[in-house]
Order: C-alpha cells, then structure tokens, then sequence
C-alpha cells in the first residue's frame, strides 16, 4: 500500500537535510588523503571454466589505503570485435549487508559486452551475499547491530566515509586498467549500491553515467521517521537508548546524505522507484533526483516495493548505458 507522500508532492518534494558548510572541504580532503596511498591495483587471472567471460580477482586501495576486494569480469578476447581496443567500463555496487559474492555470479555486463568491476563491501556481505573485505577501523563509540551507526556521532568515524571512499577509489581503480577506456566509465547500483553510486558519481567529475536503483542514503531526516523497516531502523534504534544524540547524529548523516551531494554531479543518471518500496520509502528517492545536478531519468513503478522494476530496471539500464557510453 501507499504510505508516502501523495504523486503530485513526490514529483515535486526535494528533501528535509541541509548541507553541512563545509561539505565540499570535508570530501575533498577525505579523497585526497585517500589518494595519498597508491593506486596499486592486484589483478589476478581467477580460473572460471568459462567460454565467454573471463574472470579476474582484483584488489584495490580504499580509504585509508585498506585492499579493498572487486571482482573484474570482461568479455573473453574471443568475444569481441576488436580484441584490443579499451572497453566500455561498469562498476557496480552492493545492497546492503552483501558483499561482491562468488566470481560466477552476475554475468550480466561481460556477456554484453563491458568490463564490469563489482567492488566487495568492507564489514558486509554475511547476510544474503559473501564478502571478505574487513573494515579495519574502529567504530568509535556504541552501535547497534549493522553498519548505519557504526562512528555515527563523528563525520570522521563513520562508517560510510570509508565506504563512500571505497567506491571513489574502485571508479579510480577501473580507469586505471589498460583493458577499460577510462573515458566511458559507469557506476551502477541498487539499494545501499545505488546510493554508493550517486555519491561515486557526485564525488568523481570523471563518471560518464550512473545508474541508481531505489536508492539508499537518502534524506536521513525523513527517512528514519516515515519507515520502520531496517536498515534506517536501526538509527531510530540507537537514537532510542541515546537520547541525547539526536542532534549529533543528524549532523553526521548529513555529510554523506546524497541528497547533500548530487547537487554537483554532471553525469547523465538513471534512476527507479517503487511507491509501495518501506525500505527506501519514495520521497527520499525523490529528493536525491530532483537535487540531481546532471541530465537525469526516473522509472516509476507504482505497485512495486524495494524489488522496483527487477530485471526491466536491469534492460533499461543496459539500454541507458548503450546510449551513454557508446564510443
């Protein structure tokens, strides 16, 4: 059932946050501390028994020069027209609580034609899809279970600095690769992935797209007040027991809310909604779209929840990064 905004406020409704001042001082400094480490980037050929993909295993470094796991999967030389000239490049991004899974999963961008990156997710990836990149920093201070208060009461703890930074560096780590054109690289995702991709795509002048299912990170303040579902639950959750922080706490969230920073991306964007969708409830998808500073598309489905358009997202997407990425 419908429990957001009605259609006519949704298409207009731009979000509940305020930008912190020294917003663009606060990422600028985080991703050049981050590009202090170099960009040694392992690739390593992974042994598939595949025909037309091949696999590799890659590690990259993130925030704090942390190795950061991704998985690369090309179209086998084989495949391809001209076997030496760069690819088209997809990094993807993952739903919350997975990881980057199993090498043979997720097929889909090498079979048509894209080196596609999907970059592992530090601490995550025990709950519906195996990770395996550890997040080494402390947490600084109590949390609830899950990641969304981990740090909460810093900007410079949280959890998602590291993270966010992580998708920069995985776009710096595909740009980097001699197979991948670093002209024509998208970032791609659904969930906490779409979120990560907005932020990847505001943070990073260099994305040529961004594709970001029903997604996540969005208008904190609104969104932990009109849903119980988890993950923003557990920030009501933690706000239940520390009563004090409410205000800290929102401060916080405001420096990795997109909605704060899709005001600056220039790259052409794609995005989903689902009106029925209590996890990322509608009117925050909303507010990261109509803030979005590039060309941008939305796909409505009306009678869809957090699943959205499932695989006509993924056709759409493909069809978008047709479009966007052509050489």
């Amino acid at each position: 059932m419908y429990t957001d905004l009605p259609a006519d406020q949704l298409t207009a409704y731009r979000g509940s946050t305020t930008a912190p001042q020294d917003l663009d001082r606060f990422w600028s400094e985080t991703l050049e501390e981050a590009r202090r480490h170099p960009l040694a980037v392992d690739v390593t050929p992974y042994p598939s028994g595949l025909r037309t993909v091949e696999l590799y295993d890659v590690v990259f470094p993130g925030f704090g020069g942390d190795p950061i796991r991704a998985w690369l999967r090309l179209p086998a030389r084989s495949t391809r027209a001209d076997p030496d000239s760069p690819l088209p490049g997809v990094v993807q991004y993952v739903g919350y609580g997975g990881g980057r899974g199993d090498a043979h999963e997720n097929l889909f961008w090498a079979s048509a034609g894209y080196a596609h990156l999907q970059m592992d997710t530090r601490g995550q990836g025990a709950s519906w899809s195996k990770g395996e990149t550890p997040d080494a920093a402390g947490s600084g201070g109590p949390q609830v279970p899950g990641m969304m208060t981990r740090g909460v009461l810093d900007p410079q703890t949280y959890y998602y600095r590291r993270l966010i930074t992580d998708a920069v560096r995985a776009v710096d780590a595909m740009r980097g690769l001699a197979t991948v054109d670093p002209a024509r690289v998208a970032v791609l995702g659904m969930s906490q992935g779409g979120g990560l991709a907005l932020a990847a795509a505001a943070l990073c002048p260099e994305v040529a797209a961004a594709v970001a299912f029903v997604p996540f990170l969005s208008d904190f303040p609104r969104a932990v007040t009109v849903t119980d579902a988890y993950p923003y639950r557990e920030i009501a959750d933690y706000l239940t027991i520390q009563r004090g922080q409410a205000e800290t706490v929102m401060a916080t969230l405001a420096y990795f809310d997109t909605v704060n920073l899709v005001p600056q991306a220039t790259a052409p964007a794609l995005f989903s909604v689902g009106l029925m969708d209590l996890t990322t409830p509608p009117s925050t998808v909303y507010a990261a779209y109509n803030n979005y500073g590039g060309p941008k598309e939305l796909t409505v489905w009306p009678f869809n929840g957090h699943e959205a358009g499932a695989i006509e997202d993924e056709l759409a997407a493909l069809a978008f990064l047709q479009r966007q990425l052509a050489g």
